[in-house]
C-alpha cells in the first residue's frame, strides 16, 4: 500500500497516533482547556454533533466519554442541548451513530418493530 494510501486510511480510522504526528494534535490534552477529562469529552463531542462529522469521530468522541465517565444519560443530554444550537437535522443524523458505542443500535430497534412504526 502506498504511503498516502495509509496516511488517509489512517485518518479516516480517526487514528489518534496518525492524528498527532500529521497534525501535530494532541487529542487526550485534557489539561489545556482547564476542564475534567469529562466535561472536555462531552463538549467535544457537542462540536461534532454542532458541525456534522463522521460517524468514526463520533464513535471515538462517545468512547473517549465513557471512559471519562459519561454515562448514557449524559450523551443524551449533550444531544438535546446541542439541537437547538447545531439544528435538530445534525442531531437527528448523529444519533445512531452516536448511540452505537453506548450499546444501542436504532436501525436494529427499527427493524424489530417491522414496517409500521408507532404513530
Amino acid at each position: 500500500m502506498a504511503s498516502h494510501e495509509e496516511d488517509m486510511r489512517r485518518l479516516a480510522l480517526h487514528d489518534e497516533d496518525c492524528i498527532e504526528t500529521m497534525l501535530a494534535m494532541h487529542l487526550k490534552d485534557d489539561q489545556a482547556a482547564g476542564l475534567d477529562p469529562k466535561t472536555q469529552a462531552l463538549v467535544r463531542l457537542a462540536a461534532l454533533v454542532a458541525l456534522g462529522a463522521a460517524p468514526v469521530s463520533y464513535q471515538w468522541s462517545v468512547g473517549v466519554a465513557l471512559d471519562a465517565g459519561a454515562t448514557a444519560d449524559d450523551i443524551v443530554g449533550i444531544l438535546i442541548a446541542v439541537a437547538p444550537i447545531s439544528g435538530l437535522a445534525r442531531v437527528i443524523l448523529a444519533t445512531p451513530d452516536v448511540a452505537l458505542p453506548i450499546g444501542y443500535d436504532i436501525h436494529a430497534a427499527f427493524e424489530e418493530l417491522g414496517p409500521d412504526p408507532p404513530p
